[in-house]
């Protein structure tokens, strides 16, 4: 088995890489930086999504594994206590043609933004937000290349049904489990007025509808994409549909969505 492993790069991280790299040889794992079979992210969810980002290039090809250093992650299945069940596990998959793990796909979202100065393309595991710098966003927001409101606040988020437990959670938006392709519309503190009006509440779009995000008037804009931050002050456009790719998991181990949602929220 080809394996690579990125820690969050704290001590304790780093002791537990170190360790799963003495276990996997044991196991004759090798490890390859440039065309691994398992990603293994050990840390927390922002470590993930910096595994993810790491190896946007070959998301087909590859499965990832997350190890929690902390409080447990929506995309950590185990514990730092846990390496060598993980390893012994992961042994017998290799062993068995990979008829263990069982392999979750994950839906993502693709955006296209458009600028005055060039256009970018970006794929998010959880969400994509757009935000003000100086004060209120003024966008206009369409579904399906329809005009659909104008908005005003301080901004809007766009989430992966794995993401609507994080962001758009504490914007008020709806946690969707994520075997549902579909991507969430979330206004963050929107205005609604005598004079300004938007719809205030979240929107869930399907996988074969799109929504246009148009800046309308010159302002200076924060750009986020999972943890990755854009300054840019001469937006046009951002089209945000569900990609036609999706992240795949290896599941060792049977953990499902709605016991990640209790344990991180309710026990």
């Amino acid at each position: 088995m080809r394996y690579y492993v990125l820690d969050r790069g704290d001590q304790h991280s780093m002791d537990l890489s170190q360790q799963f790299h003495r276990l996997a040889q044991q196991k004759n794992f090798k490890l390859d930086a440039e065309s691994p079979e398992i990603v293994v992210s050990i840390g927390g969810d922002g470590t993930m999504l910096h595994a993810f980002h790491t190896f946007i290039d070959r998301i087909p090809d590859i499965a990832f594994v997350g190890v929690h250093t902390g409080h447990l992650g929506f995309y950590a299945d185990w514990r730092a206590d846990e390496l060598e069940e993980l390893i012994e596990l992961m042994s017998q998959g290799e062993s068995e043609g990979l008829l263990n793990p069982r392999i979750v796909k994950y839906p993502l979202i693709e955006l296209e933004i458009h600028k005055k100065s060039g256009n970018a393309s970006f794929i998010a595991l959880n969400e994509f937000t757009l935000k003000g710098v100086d004060g209120t966003v003024v966008a206009q927001v369409d579904i399906n290349d329809i005009t659909f409101e104008m908005f005003r606040g301080d901004g809007i988020c766009v989430s992966t049904p794995s993401g609507t437990t994080a962001y758009n959670k504490a914007l008020g938006g709806a946690m969707v489990h994520p075997t549902i392709e579909a991507l969430q519309l979330t206004e963050i503190a929107s205005i609604n007025n005598r004079v300004y009006r938007t719809l205030g509440s979240p929107l869930l779009l399907p996988k074969h509808h799109h929504c246009d995000i148009f800046s309308r008037k010159e302002q200076r804009l924060l750009l986020t994409v999972d943890h990755l931050n854009f300054p840019v002050d001469d937006l046009i456009s951002v089209r945000c549909q569900v990609s036609s790719q999706k992240i795949s998991f290896a599941r060792y181990r049977p953990f499902p969505f709605w016991d990640r949602v209790r344990n991180a929220f309710l026990n």
